[in-house]
């Protein structure tokens, strides 16, 4: 078997695992149409899902489409997604962004790559993560955790997000693709953490070649009956 086809056998162990331990795996981020996404990837650049689903909650009641958020004012745009950071950069670029699909899309999110990069605060990464979870069309989407997982699991030594996405494209298949993203997350935010992830909890340990791996931490010692130290006789 060559080396390639290893590792694509490898990596079809590592989604069969992987989707018994994260069955629920999905995107993070919360959304009800491409629009929303779109806005939602924007406002989550640098920023944890989590502050972006609490912030877009109250955002999306308020602004709906395009023309509401290329409309109002950048100083109350700013006020709303302050709590995401870089609130002046992402004002910009979601203004811009919303301008750019009124003029030149119709108001409607493009789904083709070549069309979401054109977009103001759109790179491969979020267009990659709009087609999959939006358009259901086949892509990967390099976030931090699909960053480090895939380096760690050995299925990449690139650095470099493109690269990644290119090693991942001809090792996972086509219809995993997107779902591969989602458990890369799920695994990453609940095992792998970036600092100390829990390799003894790690249903893909024997597929991982990381070669900084924690171990588990030893046993206790049992403390003595009868407050007896060690060896110590009864009299």
């Amino acid at each position: 078997m060559t080396h390639a086809a290893d590792d694509a056998q490898r990596v079809r162990s590592i989604i069969g695992r992987l989707k018994k331990a994260y069955p629920d795996a999905r995107l993070a981020l919360d959304f009800s149409s491409p629009f929303e996404l779109l806005i939602a990837l924007i406002l989550a650049a640098q920023c944890t899902d989590e502050k972006v689903n609490q912030v877009t909650a109250e955002l999306f009641r308020t602004y709906r489409d395009p023309a509401d958020f290329a409309r109002v004012a950048p100083e109350t745009l700013e006020a709303a997604i302050r709590p995401t950071g870089f609130f002046r950069n992402k004002t910009k670029a979601i203004q811009r962004c919303c301008r750019q699909l009124i003029e030149q899309f119709q108001g409607q999110v493009p789904h083709t790559r070549e069309a979401l990069l054109t977009l103001s605060g759109v790179g491969r990464k979020t267009a990659n993560i709009l087609l999959g979870n939006a358009f259901g069309q086949n892509a990967i989407g390099v976030d931090t955790h699909v960053m480090r997982l895939a380096q760690r699991l050995g299925l990449t030594a690139q650095t470099d997000p493109d690269k990644i996405e290119a090693d991942l494209t001809r090792l996972v298949p086509q219809k995993e693709q997107t779902h591969f993203c989602h458990l890369l997350q799920a695994h990453g935010r609940r095992v792998c953490g970036a600092r100390t992830p829990k390799c003894p909890e790690c249903v893909v340990r024997a597929q991982c070649p990381y070669p900084e791996k924690t171990v588990a931490a030893a046993p206790r010692p049992r403390r003595p009956a009868f407050g007896r130290r060690p060896g110590e006789r009864l009299r």
